[in-house]
């Protein structure tokens, strides 16, 4: 075989191995790393700045895929702590490469049940419906009471949203809860 031939291959193997990477994060999360657009990001930051995010605020974006919201969030609020945390590995070193100039940015790779937020100022997120259930009871346990949060897309189903935002439509649209936001007809723990 030629150079040429193991270059080919070797760059079929590297591809496809990306690729089963992405499929088989998906199938452990059940979410596909999903890519913010500039008009969601935008609605995410206007809610966070209706919420009166504090200066020096630290804000966790759960499940920060390619980092498109991360770079948002550092723009908007450029002396806050921003915090990315995503599990796939290839979404994760593209975000990593993509916020490499943002001081105000940290990301780390992992599954963010397995991180502490306590001392978070607010959370953002973009995930599917299955896992807001779950996450709603971890983030119960992990935030201060009147703590932001900010889902982009999907809703928690047993809270009450506190504002929203639906200028890139309903599949973009973003909902602000202040935790615990529990409706007035939902039982307490």
């Amino acid at each position: 075989m030629s150079g040429f031939e193991y270059f080919s291959i070797a760059a079929l193997l590297i591809v496809s191995g990306l690729c089963l990477s992405l499929l088989l994060f998906q199938g452990i999360t059940g979410v596909p790393p999903l890519s913010s657009r500039s008009v969601e990001a935008a609605d995410v930051v206007a809610l966070l700045k209706e919420a009166g995010l504090a200066e020096h605020a630290i804000v966790y974006e759960l499940g920060s895929g390619w980092g498109a919201l991360v770079i948002a969030l550092a723009r908007a609020f450029p002396t806050a702590r921003i915090r990315g945390i995503e599990m796939s590995p290839l979404p994760y070193w593209i975000a990593r490469l993509r916020t490499r100039n943002l001081p105000n940015v940290s990301l780390w790779r992992g599954n963010f049940y397995d991180c502490d937020l306590t001392d978070a100022a607010g959370v953002t997120c973009y995930l599917m419906i299955q896992p807001m259930p779950k996450l709603a009871g971890f983030l119960d346990r992990m935030l201060a009471p009147g703590t932001p949060v900010v889902s982009l897309s999907f809703r928690f189903r047993d809270r009450a949203a506190a504002a929203s935002r639906d200028t890139a439509g309903p599949l973009g649209a973003a909902a602000l809860y202040v935790w615990p936001a529990r409706r007035a007809d939902a039982p307490a723990d």
